[in-house]
């Protein structure tokens, strides 16, 4: 009998830990929580992926929202709190980061968008600047939250003020889910869409 509940006890635990696994999801052995808080909302995993550059994987990336959207118009549309999260899988430039994170800005967007964004885009890159680098597991997040924002973190600590042009966050997320994203791939990723595995 004991041998039994001893048995069964092992098969909850390793239900238990199902569940826990099941919390979160794995991109290149990055962990992104299947939902989070922001704002006091709760906010679900959209859809999580990995920028290549050629065959060299950059960095994971992670797209929140209040509710599942599966194109580009519902994400921007979407109500609410968002996240962009962003893990680097290589050591990278800050400056440089900055530097392709504007071109993708401006490869997405109308002249009259990127004016608008102008103030947000220049205060990101010059975060990025002051770090000199990003190293292979730090972790950024860009949270906006209406009527507030757009706040930039770095391995969890805010980085430098508050972004408040509600343009620029809807600019910086079409560098992934414009009509040229830095990787096609990534794209349907955080749109939830699915595709083959990438050898």
């Amino acid at each position: 009998m004991r041998g039994f509940i001893v048995a069964a006890l092992l098969a909850a635990g390793g239900l238990v830990g199902a569940a826990a696994r099941a919390d979160t999801v794995e991109v290149a052995n990055v962990k992104y929580e299947s939902a989070v808080d922001l704002a006091g909302q709760k906010l679900q995993l959209n859809g999580a992926g990995i920028r290549y550059k050629f065959v060299v994987k950059v960095y994971t990336a992670g797209l929140y929202l209040t509710t599942k959207a599966g194109t580009t118009q519902e994400v921007l549309a979407a109500p609410g709190p968002k996240r962009i999260q962003i893990q680097m899988l290589r050591d990278i430039d800050g400056n440089e980061l900055g530097k392709l994170f504007t071109k993708g800005i401006e490869a997405n967007v109308s002249r009259e968008e990127f004016a608008k964004s102008i103030n947000g885009v220049l205060k990101l890159s010059e975060m990025f600047a002051s770090r000199k680098q990003l190293s292979i597991g730090d972790a950024f997040s860009v949270d906006y939250v209406p009527g507030v924002g757009s706040s930039v973190l770095l391995n969890g600590k805010p980085l430098g003020e508050t972004i408040k042009e509600p343009e620029f966050f809807s600019a910086l997320l079409r560098i992934w889910l414009g009509d040229k994203p830095a990787d096609d791939a990534l794209k349907d990723a955080l749109l939830g869409i699915k595709r083959e595995k990438r050898r």
